[in-house]
């Protein structure tokens, strides 16, 4: 029998285990997750106040919406288990996530992720298995549809048909025309994800905003409920909340000592070159007298 040199052998394993890297290159998501706050922290925790759009490249028609939202339209017995829309979900006050992997029955081949954690158990399921998007028409969820694909490390999901929803929680409307592309990157124990959304009814431009979750295998993530809707509010049928067409809410301008035009959101506020204008809007700010400043 011929004997290999000992070099020839470890060449060929070698090559073993160059060709079949492809197959497991992805890195795996799956496991319990905790969210670091430090990105956007105050958009999240508590959240953002009305009147700010800081950020966000909206436009004029979803600023007039923003700004006739009124949070006690959560109080509405229809609206108290409302579940957080998917282009928000992740956000939240910074769920703690649970990602199970689904398997091919028989293969055990992996075909998708399962994520749990998101307020109001709008769970979402992202496929990996190449399966089509529902027609245009198809049932829009708050957990809308997603799929994904792996690219050199990097899971890449497109989600379609969501519910229209919010992209703040201080009533910033997202359309459920929307479409959602996240890049999900592992780095040893921490996760990121950024996230693309494309808005043809309100964004000017498209919306980019990251997280970063944190491997956390000793945390619980269970369900968040059971919800029960009670009357909180003695008011007639048919009661919507609201503030009138016009209003604006100077809050946050005034805290932090600028015009309200700085607080508005919109894609040229997304810029270096709007710092310019915020120094501008900060020294009128400070020149003016405060009982002419705008109030609610």
């Amino acid at each position: 029998m011929t004997r290999l040199h000992p070099l020839a052998t470890g060449l060929a394993c070698l090559c073993v285990l160059l060709f079949a890297a492809p197959a497991r290159a992805q890195f795996d998501i799956a496991g319990m997750w905790a969210p670091l706050l430090h990105e956007d922290w105050f958009h999240r925790i508590p959240g953002a106040t009305l009147g700010d759009y800081t950020g966000i490249p909206i436009n004029a028609a979803a600023r007039q919406k923003a700004e006739a939202w009124d949070a006690q339209v959560l109080n509405q017995q229809e609206r108290q288990m409302q579940p957080h829309p998917a282009q928000y979900s992740f956000r939240g006050p910074g769920p703690q996530l649970r990602i199970d992997r689904i398997l091919e029955p028989v293969t055990d081949r992996v075909i998708g992720y399962a994520t749990y954690g998101t307020f109001g158990r709008a769970d979402r399921t992202i496929w990996l298995d190449d399966r089509p998007h529902p027609p245009a028409e198809g049932l829009h969820m708050w957990n809308g549809f997603s799929t994904g694909r792996w690219d050199n490390n990097v899971l890449v999901v497109t989600t379609t048909h969501m519910k229209y929803g919010v992209y703040q929680r201080n009533g910033t409307p997202a359309s459920p025309y929307a479409v959602m592309t996240e890049y999900f990157m592992r780095n040893g124990d921490y996760m990121t994800m950024v996230t693309h959304l494309v808005d043809p009814i309100y964004l000017e431009e498209p919306f980019v905003r990251s997280q970063t979750w944190v491997w956390n295998p000793s945390q619980a993530v269970g369900p968040a409920g059971p919800f029960e809707s009670v009357e909180e509010n003695e008011q007639p049928l048919g009661w919507v909340p609201h503030w009138p067409l016009g209003t604006k809410h100077p809050e946050l301008a005034n805290q932090v000592g600028i015009e309200i035009e700085g607080t508005q959101g919109g894609a040229e506020t997304l810029y270096p070159e709007y710092r310019k204008k915020l120094q501008d809007m900060r020294r009128r700010f400070d020149a003016q007298p405060a009982t002419s400043r705008p109030r609610e």
